[in-house]
């Protein structure tokens, strides 16, 4: 067992990281059952593949559940959802000290997060993430939000979960579509600010897809490590550090939203796509070499992601590109901070670029 303590001076917690996790998991939630049950919230990928092995987990400690089904993908993070999931919450009379379950991946843990920091004024949950996006992204740091007619995840708060628990195991039950979506992710943190983990990232990817336990385990620890240790440092994103785990967000929520925000184009997908465009962005602006952007691309190629905008299915030209980049919550009087890189594990805040110069810089990739 790996633990790993994110410090937070108000609201600190532990993830777990273990293989094998899920079927000991009535002993860590058992504490928060009141009356003998919990509330879990979930999809309908994941009730298929493994709510029933958390429902046993459950019932070795006397706890039963009551559980409530997203749908499966960004469609389940949208306002219809949260009121009904709220409105789940308070037919069966939620708590204050209640703690809901969070057993899902990113769209699940998004906004379970968001209703509990809203529904009776604040309750707390747990994360058990399903998906290697949520294992090493999105499960850790509380950020929570649902998606709107203007963009994806501008409806949200900060909202800590009380506790972490990854299974690595759990990867066995994903799609190599999905398992490549999340390592979008994995290798973000060496671009951001790890090269060693990057050259790890390399060197074992033949193995990590192949299911090697310990080379997945290993990558997943690592990765939370590194999220856990930029999030205590800024946990709320006021003093740019946080902002570093932005990295190919800025491109590729664009990317996803000219697709719709959709399946058609995964987030992980997205990233892929936006850290590849950031580093090429990157070598246009003169602050990069062409090997290290391109050593980026032809890892993430090798992964089976995508790396330029034909192969992330887009077709919008630069202009309508920027014009979603727009409505990003990190924009501030008008200007739009842009993650750039002098190489990998050199990755920085500039606030300083021209979107005018992003559109032409786009509608030249678009060409290419």
């Amino acid at each position: 067992m790996t633990v790993i303590s994110v410090d937070l001076s108000n609201a600190p917690y532990d993830i777990h990281v273990r293989a094998g996790l899920l079927a000991d998991a009535g002993r860590y939630l058992e504490p928060y059952a009141r009356e003998g049950r919990l509330l879990v919230v979930t999809d309908e990928h994941v009730a298929h593949f493994v709510l029933p092995k958390f429902e046993a987990a459950l019932r070795d400690v006397g706890v039963a559940c009551a559980a409530f089904t997203l749908p499966a993908g960004e469609a389940g993070k949208s306002w219809s959802q949260l009121e009904r999931l709220t409105d789940w919450l308070l037919e069966h009379h939620i708590e204050r000290n209640d703690h809901i379950i969070a057993l899902g991946g990113g769209v699940v843990g998004d906004i379970t997060g968001f209703a509990a920091h809203i529904v009776k004024r604040g309750c707390a949950f747990v994360q058990i993430p399903t998906t290697l996006l949520a294992q090493v992204d999105s499960s850790v740091g509380g950020k929570t939000a649902i998606n709107s007619a203007a963009g994806k995840n501008l409806v949200g708060a900060f909202h800590q979960p009380a506790m972490v628990l990854i299974d690595p195991d759990l990867l066995e039950t994903l799609p190599t579509r999905q398992l490549a979506a999340g390592f979008a992710e994995v290798v973000k943190y060496g671009v951001i600010d790890d090269a060693g983990f990057f050259k790890y990232c390399e060197d074992n990817l033949d193995r990590f897809f192949a299911g090697d336990p310990d080379i997945r385990a290993e990558a997943i620890i690592r990765a939370v490590q590194s999220k856990a240790r930029i999030v205590a440092a800024d946990e709320t994103e006021r003093t740019g550090t946080r902002a570093l785990l932005n990295l190919g967000h800025t491109f590729g929520h664009a990317l996803e939203a000219d697709t719709g925000f959709s399946d058609r184009l995964f987030h992980g997908e997205a990233v892929a796509a936006g850290i590849a465009l950031a580093l090429r962005y990157s070598v246009r602006l003169g602050i990069c070499e062409a090997n290290e952007a391109h050593r980026v691309s032809r890892l993430l190629k090798q992964a089976g992601l995508p790396t330029t905008l034909s192969e992330a299915g887009v077709t919008a030209d630069g202009a309508t590109l920027v014009d979603y980049m727009r409505h990003d919550k990190k924009m501030s009087a008008g200007t739009l901070p842009f993650l750039l890189a002098r190489g990998i594990g050199e990755t920085f805040l500039s606030k300083d670029v021209s979107l005018d110069d992003v559109a032409t810089f786009l509608d030249r990739e678009a060409q290419s």
